[in-house]
């Protein structure tokens, strides 16, 4: 029996690993390209984030924004990133069909120089990270299959470690035998960190992401906490993790017959209302206390409000706070009248791990070490994956793939938990198990029609 759940660790690990291993490569050196994006950012995009337009005239932030808007026509300006000192603002603005693309403002709020979006180094890594860079709900869910696998064959190489003692140095040592003791030295140094890094990276998946998120919305006192809000229409990427999508507050629309002081159009929007400039809004969010930097979200609608956030993972260069300083306000757009106001003090229990989860996995938590242990954990990685192939490729016989032997033998009552405990807590295994199963199970009918026990 001991053997028969051994082979089976064995063959699962052994197919898990061919199939996941192109995947698990490039979500590990897309991670690592991202671990920098902050310091790439800075020298591949110095004149914008640091630079002066050759225009000293000094500007208000909302002539800065009129400005961008008139030479940028079909665009509308949908967020803005008040940086703190040397960063200049960084203004979000999205056209009808869907473009997006980023403005610079210096310090007199004159136009610095623009990006598209979509080829920046952050999001271009971020983008391959999560979905290939190819996006779907498919490719999402194939990305996060391979970091639940990754657990699995963690799991199963360690329990295979310890089985076969595959660290003590052998007496006769073989090509495959120093290998294979490489492969499980590698493996069992990192597996806790590797799974650390893989869980505070799921809040951000497809299928599990969600269910996070809905565990933590419906359950106030362990996950995000209540607010009276409508639902926003916008990308609220640079929101914190714990409240981005969270309903924003209605703002109370004025008498437009009323003197409402702050005059003019606001901003982004072209719906004839009488919104408050951005100028106010920056003095409102002072008097609450909230510094530099945070960025602002413009509400898309006559009732909607404006949102001002500071985000310990917003993805932006220069814009991520310590997950402490994490919060979330809402502002009337007509009075700039703070409406509510939710910080990291009031997260649950679920909302603040992942606050404190997700800059681990990202690694800006605390500063340079966080880099270079996450990027010795990828590395490290890779080289599991690269010794696990070198491994095979020495047993292999040449014209047959040389898997692992199946196993006739009962399945232990410590198997199926390990199954069951992993397919709970990641759905998404759970139901690539029970095809698996189902495969296995074809494949010997398949074989026993035949007369064959093995038809590798």
């Amino acid at each position: 029996m001991k053997k028969g759940v051994y082979n089976r660790f064995w063959r699962w690990h052994f197919f898990g690993a061919l199939f996941m291993a192109p995947l698990l490569i490039t979500l590990t050196l897309s991670g690592i390209g991202y671990l920098f994006f902050n310091d790439v950012e800075d020298i591949a995009y110095k004149d914008l984030f640091f630079g002066n337009s050759e225009e000293t005239y000094q500007l208000t932030i909302d002539e800065g924004i009129s400005l961008v808007k008139h030479e940028n026509k079909g665009f509308e300006v949908s967020k803005i990133m008040i940086m703190d000192e040397p960063y200049n603002t960084r203004l979000t603005l999205k056209s009808e069909s869907g473009e997006e693309k980023y403005v610079f403002l210096d310090k007199h709020n004159e136009i610095v120089g623009s990006q598209n979006s979509k080829y920046t180094y952050a999001n271009i890594m971020r983008n391959i990270h999560s979905s290939l860079f190819v996006g779907g709900t498919v490719v999402n869910y194939l990305v996060e299959l391979a970091a639940c696998w990754a657990i699995f064959l963690l799991f199963s190489g360690l329990y295979m470690t310890i089985k076969s003692r595959a660290l003590k140095k052998p007496k006769k040592p073989t090509r495959r035998l120093q290998f294979k003791r490489i492969h499980a030295l590698i493996g069992t140094i990192i597996t806790i960190p590797m799974i650390i890094l893989i869980f505070t990276g799921l809040p951000w998946s497809a299928f599990m992401g969600n269910f996070i998120y809905s565990v933590s919305q419906e359950h106030p006192s362990i996950g995000t906490p209540l607010l009276q809000q409508q639902p926003p229409t916008s990308n609220m990427s640079e929101i914190p993790w714990a409240t981005r999508k969270e309903k924003a507050p209605d703002s109370t629309k004025p008498d437009p017959h009323a003197n409402h002081g702050g005059g003019g159009k606001m901003p982004g929007m072209d719906m004839g209302n009488d919104g408050i400039l951005v100028e106010k809004l920056m003095w409102k969010a002072r008097d609450a206390n909230i510094s530099k930097p945070y960025s602002v979200v413009y509400p898309f609608s006559e009732e909607g409000a404006f949102t001002v956030s500071k985000g310990s993972n917003t993805g932006v260069t220069g814009l991520d706070v310590n997950p402490s300083e994490e919060m979330t306000a809402y502002f009337d757009q007509y009075s700039g009248e703070l409406i509510s106001k939710v910080g990291y003090d009031e997260y649950g229990i679920l909302a603040k791990w992942f606050t404190w989860g997700i800059p681990l996995h990202e690694g800006h938590l605390f500063g340079w070490p966080n880099k270079i242990i996450n990027l010795i954990v990828c590395l490290a990685f890779l080289f599991l994956i690269f010794y696990g192939f070198k491994m095979w490729l020495s047993r292999k016989r040449k014209g047959n793939l040389s898997a692992p032997p199946k196993t006739t033998s009962g399945i232990s009552i410590g198997f199926i938990v390990l199954m069951v405990v992993l397919g709970i807590i990641m759905p998404l295994f759970g139901i690539s198990i029970l095809i698996v199963l189902a495969v296995e199970g074809i494949l010997h009918l398949i074989t026993k029609k035949q007369g064959s026990s093995d038809v590798i």
